[in-house]
């Protein structure tokens, strides 16, 4: 846990799930930057009058902050979500203080003043822009927070094409802030996300079958290179075999489990929404008929009976935003372990140099590497 000083107040916040080890704060100077502006009578808007949308409040710092404002929280991070209630429980407010929607839902009808933590992802800050953008008026505030390192031409670009003229303040603790007018003549265009494509020939049971992808996926306009080398290596699971393709993305390494085994049933989990709607459409287009999947957004395993589950198919995540970490990978390690029955496995991609060997190691005890190039490893862990 960490204390933010602003002058909305102090506001003490964590990341979810929370870990005392974890030396990552829940705000940053962004985020601090843009709570100073908003409570500057000489800069801020007033009052900050009329309906408040909060784009990808990344741990809920800003809704947290804002909440006597009665914010509309837009995200499609799961885990922003429960750290956003967390957050708002922890500082004595109440839940529905904060209106918390997902990236999927439809937006407000109406936004005066709208906040916008610039996101990692370009395409996803494009699509959610486009589905706003019906929502904002000639006197819509429109105000977005990023560190410099995240700001880039391309960004403002985006607030010029969708929303209206674009200007950045001076930076300050690195941090800077995006100030856009609302346009009205700007012609309204629809997002264009999801888009598709077909997975190369050589690929395994998959090949040529369609993925889609919603904006902010990981590599969304192409396999991604990991994938591609794990396809190649994927175990054909038995019978009516329970699986679960985690940390999902848009679904392809648990389509191709589900065309190698008919008779399996397949879960696809992932904290992100965009990434569940991906992988559900994918299944749905590219499935064979009569296939057997469910699809959960949430932290890892935390749906699923312990003991439950045959096979994890896994191809984890190195980033936390702008932060390379390895906590979510043991977290998705961890988790596999206690899901799977006795017997069952894990199988990982992941680069070389990440040693989740001695992860899995530690973890399950074993592990054996199943293929290699020198970039990745496909690593095979059992439950004894």
């Amino acid at each position: 846990m960490n204390r933010l000083t602003i002058p909305q107040g102090t506001f003490d916040l964590a990341r979810f799930p929370e870990d005392p080890r974890d030396p990552l704060r829940a705000w940053d100077a962004a985020d601090a930057y843009l709570l100073r502006h908003l409570a500057d009578p000489g800069t801020g808007p007033v009052g900050l009058a009329g309906a408040v949308a909060v784009l990808g409040d990344r741990w809920g710092a800003l809704t947290t902050a804002l909440a006597g404002h009665r914010p509309v929280q837009i995200t499609d991070s799961s885990l922003a979500r429960r750290a956003t209630l967390a957050n708002l429980a922890r500082n004595g407010l109440d839940a529905d203080t904060a209106r918390l929607l997902s990236s999927r839902d439809t937006p407000p009808d109406r936004i005066d003043v709208l906040l916008v933590r610039v996101p990692k992802s370009l395409a996803f800050l494009e699509d959610q822009l486009h589905r706003i953008a019906p929502a904002v008026h000639p006197g819509t505030v429109v105000i977005g927070t990023g560190m410099v390192k995240e700001i880039h031409t391309s960004t403002l670009k985006l607030f010029e094409r969708i929303i209206g003229p674009t200007r950045t303040s001076l930076a300050v603790g690195k941090a800077r802030l995006i100030f856009c007018a609302p346009d009205p003549a700007l012609p309204p265009a629809p997002s264009p996300w999801p888009r598709r494509y077909a997975l190369p020939a050589d690929v395994g049971p998959a090949s040529g079958r369609t993925v889609v992808n919603h904006a902010g996926i990981f590599c969304a306009d192409r396999l991604d290179i990991g994938t591609r080398f794990f396809l190649k290596h994927l175990p054909v699971p038995e019978g009516s075999a329970r699986v679960v393709d985690l940390g999902c993305g848009n679904g392809v390494l648990g389509l191709s489990a589900a065309i190698a085994a008919p008779g399996a049933h397949i879960t696809f989990t992932d904290e992100s929404y965009g990434a569940v709607a991906s992988a559900e459409e994918t299944f749905g287009e590219s499935a064979p008929k009569g296939a057997s999947a469910d699809f959960l957004v949430g932290d890892g395993l935390d749906g699923l009976a312990p003991g439950s589950v045959d096979l994890v198919l896994n191809n984890p995540p190195f980033h936390s935003h702008l932060a390379t970490t390895g906590a979510t990978a043991r977290r998705m390690f961890t988790g596999a372990r206690t899901s799977l029955r006795q017997g069952g496995e894990l199988w990982v991609v992941g680069n070389r140099h990440l040693s989740y060997h001695t992860h899995l190691r530690r973890i399950f005890g074993n592990c054996v590497t199943v293929a290699g190039d020198p970039k990745f490893v496909v690593l095979r862990a059992v439950k004894r």
